[in-house]
């Protein structure tokens, strides 16, 4: 199984007050947790990467438990994961965030059932990516229909990845394009 060789971590959070409306008595507060690895595979093609997926779910749990005490396990409820391979290594390298990444949030979170939305690319170092939100408990929840900026200026180096998750505690500010609403989530099967 590959080591997961950390080189730098960070933890971001914005908080929304209004965005040109009155402002919220509560802002949405959207955090982000990312961790900048060595990519094992980095400049060589390797068909079996279900080692490194399993070796990442630590580092997973790790940082889906820090966006969960920043923010309060009962006040979320938006996530998304994103994945950012440096330029010798191949988009499928930041696929394996898919399960590391995505099922560690909804461990960590415990009710989730929606599918975790994720973004991945292969870029140089400062690359930022927009991570799209989703509500955790039914994908089509259109106010919860967002995004949040994830990158760091020096990552990923050429034989790196930088691997991201995303929380937040609403939806957008002032959503009013109609759709499901949170209050009308019944089904409870991840969708509706």
């Amino acid at each position: 199984m590959p080591s997961i060789d950390i080189r730098k971590r960070s933890l971001s959070m914005e908080m929304i007050f209004h965005e040109g409306g009155t402002p919220v008595s509560r802002p949405v507060l959207v955090a982000t947790a990312c961790a900048v690895v060595r990519n094992p595979y980095a400049g060589r093609f390797e068909p079996d990467l279900m080692a490194f997926m399993e070796a990442l779910k630590p580092l997973g749990a790790s940082l889906a438990e820090e966006l969960v005490s920043t923010l309060g396990k009962a006040r979320v409820e938006a996530y998304g994961k994103a994945a950012i391979v440096g330029v010798n290594g191949e988009t499928e390298h930041g696929a394996v965030w898919h399960e590391a990444g995505g099922w560690a949030m909804r461990e960590a979170l415990g009710h989730s059932k929606a599918i975790v939305p994720s973004v991945k690319a292969v870029a140089s170092a400062g690359y930022r990516l927009m991570v799209p939100l989703h509500h955790i408990r039914a994908a089509y929840v259109r106010s919860h229909f967002s995004s949040a900026e994830v990158g760091m200026q020096d990552a990923p180096r050429p034989d790196e990845i930088l691997f991201a998750l995303a929380m937040s505690t609403g939806g957008r500010v002032h959503a009013r394009v109609g759709g499901l609403s949170a209050d009308q989530i019944a089904v409870d099967d991840g969708q509706r």
